[in-house]
């Protein structure tokens, strides 16, 4: 494996993440009546909420 293929595999694992706190923070963001519509797990919203705040703050 070469650096370059290892920095490419570590930018991609990255913009994964991003994109997947992005839709958690977007789907919590949802009224809670539509997230239990759609099955998005109320339980844990609190904590993700929290999480995704921390990491994200202002968004």
């Amino acid at each position: 494996m070469s650096i370059m293929s290892t920095i490419g595999r570590y930018g991609a694992a990255i913009r994964k993440a991003r994109r997947d706190a992005r839709s958690v923070r977007d789907l919590n963001s949802l009224p809670i009546e539509l997230q239990k519509d759609i099955g998005w797990p109320a339980e844990q919203d609190a904590r993700t909420r929290k999480l995704h705040s921390s990491i994200f703050p202002g968004r």
